[in-house]
């Protein structure tokens, strides 16, 4: 496998929607929950949260977290705003890397 294949490594070059004084949650936190729900089977936003608290112990194992697992809304608002084609791009490269 690739040395750089994390989801932070592949998902570091992409523009973060928010406004930097409301960022409460860092990006790669908010992706890597999401991603790991959505294999998980969840299917919204509510659901994504709901993972990230059942799996909040595990996730602390990596994750910086700065202020706990993100509610749903922030998940919700987060997505709304980013480019759906980088976040793709970002995506394939990731997983093109751990095939």
């Amino acid at each position: 496998m690739e040395k750089n294949n994390t989801i932070a490594d592949h998902f570091s070059h992409l523009d973060d929607p928010r406004v930097e004084r409301h960022r409460r949650h860092t990006l790669v936190d908010i992706i890597t929950i999401t991603i790991c729900a959505a294999l998980c089977g969840a299917d919204d936003w509510v659901a994504i949260e709901r993972f990230g608290k059942a799996k909040e112990a595990w996730f602390q194992g990596f994750l910086e977290l700065p202020n706990g697992i993100p509610s749903h809304d922030t998940f919700g608002r987060f997505f709304s705003h980013l480019c759906p084609r980088s976040f793709q791009n970002c995506f394939i490269q990731w997983v093109q890397s751990i095939t």
